[in-house]
């Protein structure tokens, strides 16, 4: 168990006002921003999407979020993934949401996206837990390789669901962080294409680490560059390989000027984290 669940309650659905209310603010901003970068880009209004990254949020808090207009979550971790699912769901049903691929009493049945709030796996995945979030998680962003892919893709099979997974992609070659080669990028995705049990969605990657907003934009172009070779190669099984999950709290609004479909942000909604 990751050390700082011992010293939080992340099941826990309540919150105070001016909690919830730091973070309502943190989510209007954070809009404002997305808004105001797609139109210095020239980009559509509402063609970028605000996935909050909850990790080390309670329910609550995330709740608060989600109150406040936040229609994505995403979680960096397996076991924070299982300790609030429930309550997330509870919630989410008591508002008139779905929440990702959650299927229980409460929950809310409805063609309606509107009414439906995604859930990503945005860290890394350990073939063991597989199991553990495929009954909660709709969509695993941080699918690295052909091998974690065919077991996501074994899994899904048999439990008769498609997972959406995105590919994710070293774009800036730091060994610290994970991600394919993207000189394999392409063939790999045709790969993954291929799986029974998965929907090949689209790309993923984290930008490089750097004061440079060449560099990180370059990143980022490529990324989308990548995308745009899958797509036009046609090969079957990449067809939805749309989404670019790419920008974070520091980066997003160089992300969305080339091309990210989706912003994942955790500080800038909910405050710097007290545990890692």
């Amino acid at each position: 168990m990751t050390a700082y669940m011992d010293h939080k309650d992340l099941a826990n659905e309540t919150i105070d006002e001016g909690r919830a209310q730091q973070i309502a603010d943190g989510v209007h901003r954070v809009l404002d921003r997305i808004a105001q970068a797609e139109m210095e880009a020239g980009r559509e209004p509402g063609s970028v999407r605000l996935l909050a990254a909850t990790k080390t949020r309670d329910v609550g808090e995330i709740m608060a979020a989600i109150d406040a207009g936040v229609r994505m979550i995403g979680e960096n971790r397996p076991q924070e993934v299982i300790a609030k699912a429930e309550g997330l769901a509870r919630q989410c049903a008591a508002r008139g949401f779905s929440l990702g691929a959650a299927v229980g009493e409460d929950d809310v049945h409805d063609d309606n996206p509107e009414h439906h709030i995604p859930f990503h796996l945005i860290g890394q995945l350990q073939s063991n837990k597989i199991g553990k979030v495929l009954p909660v998680v709709e969509t695993i962003e941080s699918v690295d390789s052909l091998d974690l892919a065919q077991k996501i893709a074994r899994r899904a099979v048999a439990r008769g669901i498609t997972a959406g997974v995105l590919l994710e992609v070293n774009e800036s070659g730091e060994e610290s962080k994970s991600g394919c080669d993207p000189a394999q990028a392409v063939d790999l995705a045709q790969q993954i294409g291929t799986l029974e049990g998965l929907d090949l969605q689209g790309l993923m990657t984290i930008g490089a680490h750097v004061d440079d907003e060449a560099v990180i934009r370059r990143g980022f172009a490529h990324l989308r560059e990548t995308r745009d070779r899958i797509l036009q190669a046609g090969t079957p099984g990449t067809a939805h390989c749309h989404e670019l999950s790419m920008g974070m709290t520091n980066d997003m609004a160089l992300a969305i000027a080339e091309g990210s479909t989706i912003v994942r942000v955790g500080t800038a909604i909910f405050g710097p984290r007290a545990f890692i």
